[in-house]
């Protein structure tokens, strides 16, 4: 039996890997959701600018759901598909009945800095096992959290 997957990966890597983007995954959908919400619920003299920024950050977001769960089964594994089972794996938790600036924006400081620490601990370990792919995936994506966080943090202080 070949320890090799279909892309040349071995394949107790991809299964390490596809767990982790798994939970990325899973994340991505709770920090989707709650931007959601802030979009349709955003209040105050800050509404216009923050109700398009929101929209701006879900689909943003919901491409890159697409783009991991297409790279979980690139590399051979099942990506997670429902929200059961979001809500058990994602670190970030649901976001509800925010409508303040302040409020909603913390909690997007938040929920991006989670997913941001999670994308840096997986292009280690791709790194670790060789998985350009993977790394291919989340280089670019880490620097565009990066600039958000830095927006993020410019709106707060």
């Amino acid at each position: 039996m070949t320890k090799l997957t279909n892309i040349g990966l071995q394949k107790e890597d991809s299964k390490q890997i596809a767990d982790k983007l798994n939970e990325l995954l899973a994340n991505y959908h709770l920090y989707y959701q709650n931007l959601r919400g802030f979009h349709w619920n955003i209040k105050g003299v800050n509404f216009f600018q923050l109700h398009a920024k929101f929209e701006e950050l879900y689909n943003t977001a919901l491409t890159r759901i697409d783009a991991i769960a297409e790279r979980i089964l690139t590399v051979g594994q099942q990506p997670l598909h429902t929200f059961s089972d979001y809500l058990r794996v994602s670190t970030i938790k649901e976001a509800a009945n925010l409508s303040s600036d302040k409020d909603t924006i913390n909690t997007t400081h938040q929920n991006l800095t989670a997913i941001l620490n999670l994308e840096r601990e997986i292009m280690s370990l791709a790194a670790e096992t060789g998985d350009e792919g993977t790394i291919s995936l989340l280089s670019e994506d880490i620097n565009e959290n990066e600039k958000t966080l830095w927006m993020l943090n410019a709106f707060l202080s």
